[in-house]
């Protein structure tokens, strides 16, 4: 079956070459979707048919986006952490574990709910490809089997069992290290795509980063860093040294740190739900931009420090907040998370693309940083296929 999607007011195709600007914008534009790809792309009045026509009345319709970085395998809430924090107590690493302790004590189906969850939260605000993170469980079981039930719901999973040091070896962190560059990393490689490590004070220092990416890509999983997000430090340099896929947070930048983004290939992807939600200084975007950095825009979902499952909030925040013209926002959003997943076939409105779309109940692009908090998603297409949850196109 194809399905025509016809009278588009403002189509995002994030491909220069079928319209304006980075964006590639195209007005009164159509798309022809075959199977789960794209299959044309053009101006309404040249569409070939279709079986099926869907009449997007003059409404922006923009790549699905694509969520490179968050912790949705998790039991438990920390309301509590954040009730204080927003009274006056700093954010630090050490609140992890609270979430270490629910998780450990959930069993496979109640993890397997929440992140169904939250998935579908997530869908239902266009997003349509998700990054999911170990990192709650800091045993070689729990480890291995969020990752097994993050397997479950997508391709990116990543192991992070370098998130902080598990509770049992609060006084051997070599020992834990050790631990999660061994018996942790065998029995989880074969359920991820990705390895991580939190590079922060008050969770690895750079040889013990390092320790545990070379370990992972001995394994045949490819980096990506938590990098400066509570302070200056060495994780963006060792992102670019060993050729990670992202840097993320990247909060805290040296001017050569800065310097190692723009000439590498390493994406700087940006989570403004974690300081929106810990009162910390943003990022800024509108340095990384300028110094021709890849920029992605994710959630960070997770319990502790960004608990949203929201894009448009990020895309919001990011304007508002971070520099970033709506333009690169919803750009970061879409093709900048791609780029942070090294994918080619999402994050884009292109023949061949897998067709992941989402039509706003809204003119423009720009609606989702002009209207901030409103649920401007009509209708949603993963993989070709209409998906449930949203208003009736």
């Amino acid at each position: 079956m194809s399905l025509l999607i016809s009278n588009v007011g403002s189509l995002v195709t994030n491909d220069p070459a079928l319209g304006e600007g980075p964006l590639g914008l195209l007005s009164d534009a159509a798309v022809v979707v075959e199977g789960d790809r794209v299959a044309w792309v053009g101006r309404a009045g040249d569409a070939p048919a279709a079986d099926e026509t869907v009449d997007a009345a003059g409404r922006a319709l923009l790549p699905g986006f694509v969520d490179s970085h968050s912790h949705l395998v998790f039991a438990g809430d920390r309301t509590a952490e954040f009730n204080a924090r927003m009274s006056g107590r700093a954010y630090s690493a050490g609140g992890i574990r609270t979430t270490v302790a629910a998780t450990r004590a959930a069993s496979d189906a109640e993890l397997n709910a929440n992140l169904t969850r939250y998935l579908a939260e997530m869908l239902r605000q266009g997003t349509t490809t998700v990054e999911v993170k170990s990192g709650y469980g800091l045993s070689t079981a729990d480890e291995a089997r969020s990752l097994r039930i993050a397997a479950g719901h997508t391709e990116e999973t990543t192991y992070l069992g370098a998130h902080v040091v598990g509770p049992e070896f609060a006084e051997d962190p070599a020992g834990y290290v050790d631990l999660v560059t061994g018996e942790m990393l065998e029995a989880c490689a074969p359920f991820a795509k990705w390895v991580d490590v939190f590079c922060e004070r008050g969770a690895f220092d750079g040889d013990q980063a390092r320790a545990v990416l070379t370990a992972g890509m001995a394994k045949g999983l490819a980096p990506r860093v938590h990098a400066n997000q509570l302070s200056f430090g060495p994780g963006v340099q060792l992102a670019v040294e060993l050729g990670a896929a992202s840097a993320d947070h990247c909060t805290h930048l040296t001017d050569q740190d800065v310097a190692a983004l723009a000439d590498g290939d390493t994406v700087a992807t940006l989570l403004p739900g974690a300081e929106f939600s810990t009162r910390a200084p943003y990022p800024d975007a509108r340095r990384l931009v300028d110094a021709g950095a890849r920029v992605a825009l994710s959630t960070d979902c997770n319990p502790g420090s960004s608990f949203t499952s929201s894009m448009p909030f990020c895309i919001a925040v990011a304007v508002r907040e971070m520099g970033m013209t709506p333009d690169e926002a919803v750009h970061a959003a879409t093709a900048g998370g791609a780029q942070a997943l090294r994918r080619t076939d999402v994050g884009r409105i292109t023949p061949g693309a897998r067709a992941d779309l989402q039509l706003l109940d809204a003119p423009s692009h720009v609606h989702l940083a002009y209207r901030p908090g409103v649920p401007l998603t009509a209708a949603v297409w993963q993989g070709g296929a209409r998906k449930g949850g949203v208003r009736t196109v």
